[in-house]
């Protein structure tokens, strides 16, 4: 999952088209905290309440956006269908290394909006809870024991801070513990990338490497 980790450094209106000398200073100002906010959290979503009005701003000035962040070797990607703004990196560099916990944590977010999609419209959120994420992890057969609470907790804060997920209750020990998945979940997990876990999930069936220590792209 490729997420922008850099700081962005404004670089002045020597970087800017004549799109961005027509925004006000208050436009100017709302730019750059967004620009701030995608290099730091990856995306932005339509359906999150504290990230919505974010989104707008970028769809109403994404030539700005698109041309600053083509200087610095982003790409951004609005996916109207799904409500959701978020960049690639061109040089496919600046990407979050998720250990394989993470990245089988977020297959099976992945896997279970999936299956929610296909009871709901698009329009409706989607919502899982801790138990179904356990429930899932078990049926991979990779281990026989469950998810330890303290990865499971900190992994799921981590997909939060991504705009992936929202957690809905406090307790993330509960099993009915409540997980709201957003649609940002289908960018972040592609069908390729899904297939590309799936393999390397393979190797520890068969017992080819530790599980704890393995880190997946």
């Amino acid at each position: 999952m490729a997420i922008a980790l850099e700081i962005l450094r404004y670089g002045g209106s020597n970087l800017m088209d004549e799109k961005y000398e027509n925004l006000s200073l208050a436009q100017r100002d709302e730019f750059r905290r967004i620009a701030n906010k995608l290099l730091s959290n990856c995306f932005l979503c339509k359906k999150k309440e504290d990230t919505k009005k974010d989104y707008y701003f970028v769809e109403n000035h994404k030539a700005v956006f698109i041309n600053y962040f083509k200087y610095i070797g982003w790409e951004l990607e609005i996916n109207e269908t799904y409500g959701v703004a978020h960049l690639i990196n061109t040089y496919n560099s600046n990407r979050y290394q998720l250990k394989l916990y993470e990245s089988i944590i977020l297959l099976i977010l992945r896997i279970l909006y999936y299956e929610k999609m296909q009871e709901i419209s698009l329009a409706d959120n989607v919502c899982v809870d801790v138990a179904s994420i356990q429930d899932r992890f078990m049926a991979l057969k990779i281990r026989e024991k469950l998810i330890d609470k303290g990865t499971l907790k900190t992994t799921l804060r981590l997909f939060k801070r991504f705009n992936l997920i929202e957690i809905l209750d406090s307790d993330l020990t509960r099993e009915d513990c409540r997980i709201l998945i957003y649609p940002s979940i289908l960018l972040a997990v592609r069908v390729e990338d899904i297939k590309k876990v799936y393999e390397k999930l393979d190797t520890y069936k068969r017992g080819g490497e530790d599980l704890e220590e393995a880190n997946e792209d």
